[in-house]
């Protein structure tokens, strides 16, 4: 049976429709797929994300506060991100701040370091500048 006879993708508008998506999503995530179910998996990743963004908007949180919380999320230590956004010294500059300028609306956070810390904790980029 193809799976887009089972699933209809659509926009999502409500929690449930939402939690819809997320059990299949995670249910393709952890399988050998098909093309058809790498692109289903694709465009639920997109209707999810839209729908998350719109019901659960990210406060304006300054980045060296926002990465902290990721790192105590997650158990973290600053020698974890050693090698993924820089050396010790650039790891303990930004997680202590010093190099986001924030408050002054210029980040001193390369693009490269906000993508590597997105990909890392699976957040946007933006949020780190």
């Amino acid at each position: 049976m193809c799976l887009f006879t089972r699933y209809q993708p659509k926009a999502i508008e409500t929690e449930a429709e939402n939690e819809a998506a997320i059990m299949l999503a995670e249910s393709l995530e952890h399988r050998q797929r098909t093309p058809e179910e790498d692109a289903l998996l694709e465009l639920l990743i997109i209707l999810i994300e839209k729908f998350e963004e719109a019901s659960y908007p990210v406060p304006n949180v300054e980045p060296d506060r926002l990465l902290l919380h990721l790192m105590e999320a997650r158990n973290m230590k600053q020698e974890e991100l050693v090698g993924v956004i820089g050396s010790r010294g650039v790891v303990s500059e930004i997680v202590n701040g010093k190099r986001f300028s924030y408050r002054e609306a210029t980040p001193t956070i390369s693009k490269a370091q906000a993508k590597a810390l997105s990909q890392l904790f699976h957040v946007s980029p933006s949020l780190f500048i």
